[in-house]
């Protein structure tokens, strides 16, 4: 079983480069399974309906958002789509589904969204209690169980993979955008890497216009953002579980340019 993830979707040119790309990574790479984080992929914040269908016409198996999950209204009417994750740890009460369990290869495979309370400004519940008591529950429905931690801090991200370590299948962390070097397998056989990167703009400033951002740090005015445009990336991770013991036995990423 390979199971991939891709890095946050950021504006139209990264959804473009995703529907051109994605059938040929699947092909070359022998995907079986995919998961997309779609929170930036319309107009860099937030998911629109026309977006969305765009996406539900790709081969993706699972979607997961992050802190701009309601930026955009349209999310409430298809937020119940059972393809649509939001993080499991946001308030009790809100609508969608925090996690779900997809079949693939007659293997059940659980996906969990998260999101982090480090610098993220976004009131949540504590990821790593929501974290512990849903892999405690899947972990009795699910032969496979992965997680998209959303999250800014590096260190938080850190920590859940060592909270987590041996009891999930992978921890992989969006949201910076930023693809980061240290990805591995525990000793308990938990693959886990920090961020994954994006798919968007190559030259930005994480997605966003150069000119803009610079401008921002430079004056500390209230600078609008603004979608870089030009070459797009696509970043992700591919993770191997073997399919005798449901153990992740690779994990590796991918970068297309």
């Amino acid at each position: 079983m390979k199971i991939l993830a891709i890095g946050d979707i950021v504006g139209a040119t990264g959804l473009n480069k995703l529907r051109e790309s994605l059938p040929k990574i699947i092909e070359k790479e022998n995907i079986d399974f995919t998961i997309v984080n779609a929170e930036n992929t319309s107009g860099g914040m937030g998911l629109t309906i026309k977006d969305f269908n765009t996406l539900l016409r790709m081969p993706i198996n699972a979607i997961t958002m992050g802190n701009h999950t309601w930026g955009k209204k349209d999310i409430f009417t298809f937020i119940d789509n059972p393809i649509l994750l939001r993080p499991a740890n946001y308030s009790k009460g809100v609508p969608g589904k925090g996690y779900n369990v997809f079949k693939c290869n007659d293997k059940k495979i659980a996906v969990i969204n998260l999101i982090g309370r480090t610098d993220m400004n976004v009131l949540s519940e504590n990821p790593f209690s929501v974290a512990d008591e849903l892999v405690n529950k899947l972990s009795r429905e699910a032969d496979i169980i992965i997680i998209d931690f959303h999250a800014e801090a590096t260190a938080e991200k850190i920590a859940m993979k060592h909270f987590l370590d041996g009891k999930v299948n992978a921890i992989f962390g969006t949201h910076t955008h930023v693809q980061t070097a240290d990805e591995e397998i525990t000793d308990k056989n938990t693959a886990y890497i920090t961020d994954i990167g994006m798919t968007g703009p190559k030259k930005s400033v994480i997605g966003m216009d150069v000119s803009a951002s610079i401008k921002r740090f430079l004056t500390s005015l209230p600078e609008k953002y603004k979608l870089a445009e030009g070459d797009t990336i696509l970043n992700g991770c591919v993770f191997e579980i073997n399919d005798e013991e449901c153990k992740t036995v690779n994990i590796y990423r991918i970068s297309y340019k």
